[in-house]
């Protein structure tokens, strides 16, 4: 009985920490709303020298993006002995994806520069859709099967106990491939597995640039390997709001790998099928599972597990909906469910605790990482941009005398002037990374492309801070309102 409650005290506190600060800063905003005006200004200064930490690193990760796609990698691998005896196995689970999406996964897939016959492909459905899935299956089987090493189809049965959702599917099939590369005497030493989601489209140098990295960085069994994941595929068509949230995304995404000694796997990204194979593969219980899977690796090895940062693009499918109101709520959907990654903070502190052989460095990092990492995702939009203004408009006669507080207007103001030099930064970093304009959208498109960024205070309140406050209370409260894996519709 011991073991849930402490759970179930851990689960709480990212929650607590965060209605906490909310409700300490709404109620001294009235009784001392001075106190709070410190506080709001320190935390900005704190936010700002953070976006200039930010900045830095996004510039330097795209530098290397750009030098990196420039790069013959498949000409380097092939000055390395014993490239061709390694295999790739690529997992794409499916639910309810329309067969247009499937196929232009594939026709991308065929473009790669490297042996399609050393890729052995694995498409994954779920039972309780069998009958449309295998329609669906077969029918990129006879069309591109021939072209790989292998085609294999699985369908992952409902079974007590588990989530359904991408983890369980994945878990499946991963047991699935184990049997065939296992009949086939492939050593698990020899397969790389990249874990995508259906719609991802490699750079045609992913699989020649990952098997490079494979073979050159120390321990490559002990490494993540994580691209840069860009949901650009159907951006021209995607709404304004919709491009700028997931824009933040590709650039949070871009500065991190800038930080290898802090980066986690996130989305679409590859591993070692032997970490897969000493882990038992994916947890089957749990919404987050392309993290969960790296500290999986972490725990397994003691802390001697890392993320090799790919400075080459995945790209993937933006949120839709049939209309700008369902494009909204799928949106918020998406982000809440990546929020949902808070889940891991109860998993780590009860996998470090029992774990007498991972470094204390290790263990504090990643911990204090995470929940610092949760708590300004929920916390800093609302600082920001609502609650720093709440005591400029309650405060009593006596503070609104004090020189702090007729100095904190123009002090904010300043704070905020100064980090509209990120937003603009970022406006020019999207420009970069959009894939070629089709011929149904005018030039004067582009514009719309820059002036979309005034809507990053909204974004990063309504899709920023809201879903991950969701999240975090959810959690925090537990029962039925946890968060089960809601699937991102695609669409063409």
């Amino acid at each position: 009985m011991a073991e849930p409650f402490e759970k179930r005290i851990l689960e709480i506190i990212p929650g607590a920490l965060i209605w906490l600060t909310l409700i300490l800063g709404i109620l001294f905003s009235f009784i001392q709303p001075l106190w709070v005006i410190y506080f709001i200004i320190m935390f900005d200064l704190f936010w700002l020298l953070r976006l200039v930490y930010f900045t830095f690193y996004l510039l330097v990760s795209w530098m290397k993006f750009r030098k990196a796609i420039k790069v013959d990698w498949f000409e380097k691998l092939r000055q390395i002995p014993g490239w061709d005896i390694k295999r790739h196995v690529v997992f794409f689970p499916t639910y309810g994806e329309p067969i247009e999406v499937l196929e232009n996964t594939f026709e991308e897939l065929l473009k790669i520069n490297y042996p399609l016959d050393k890729l052995i492909i694995i498409l994954g459905g779920e039972a309780r859709e069998e009958e449309v899935f295998m329609e669906k299956a077969r029918a990129m089987e006879r069309k591109y099967a021939s072209r790989f090493h292998k085609f294999i189809i699985t369908v992952h049965p409902d079974a007590p106990g588990e989530m359904p959702g991408k983890g369980s599917n994945l878990n499946y099939m991963g047991r699935q491939v184990k049997e065939f590369i296992d009949q086939q005497g492939i050593s698990h030493e020899d397969v790389i597995v990249s874990s995508f989601d259906v719609d991802t489209v490699t750079h045609p140098q992913y699989f020649a640039y990952l098997t490079y990295l494979y073979l050159t960085v120390p321990d490559p069994t002990r490494c993540s390997y994580q691209p840069v994941a860009l949901y650009s595929n159907n951006i021209w068509q995607s709404r304004a709001v919709v491009r700028v949230s997931s824009f933040g995304t590709i650039f949070w995404l871009l500065a991190e790998l800038a930080r290898p000694e802090r980066l986690w796997t996130f989305s679409s990204h590859s591993m070692s099928f032997k970490m897969l194979v000493d882990v038992g593969f994916w947890q089957k219980d749990i919404v987050t599972e392309d993290t969960r899977i790296f500290l999986q690796g972490l725990v397994r090895y003691h802390g001697d597990y890392r993320v090799v940062p790919m400075h080459l693009p995945v790209s993937m499918d933006a949120v839709t909906g049939e209309n700008f109101s369902q494009a909204v709520k799928n949106l918020y959907k998406q982000q809440r469910r990546w929020a949902w990654g808070v889940e891991h903070f109860p998993y780590m502190i009860e996998k470090f605790k029992k774990d007498k052989l991972m470094p204390l460095r290790v263990k504090i990092k990643y911990v204090l990482n995470h929940l610092e990492g949760m708590y300004t995702w929920a916390m800093a939009p609302i600082l920001i941009f609502l609650l720093g203004y709440l005591p400029l408009f309650v405060a009593q006669e006596s503070a609104r005398a004090q020189a702090l507080f007729q100095n904190a207007p123009y002090t904010l103001e300043t704070l905020m002037r100064v980090a509209m030099l990120g937003i603009l930064i970022s406006a020019i970093l999207s420009l970069k990374l959009l894939p070629p304009r089709p011929t149904a959208y005018p030039r004067h498109r582009y514009v719309i492309m820059i002036l979309q960024w005034i809507l990053l205070p909204v974004t990063f309140v309504v899709f920023g801070a809201l879903p991950a406050f969701d999240a975090q209370t959810r959690l925090m409260l537990g029962g039925s309102r946890r968060l089960g894996f809601e699937v991102t519709r695609k669409k063409r």
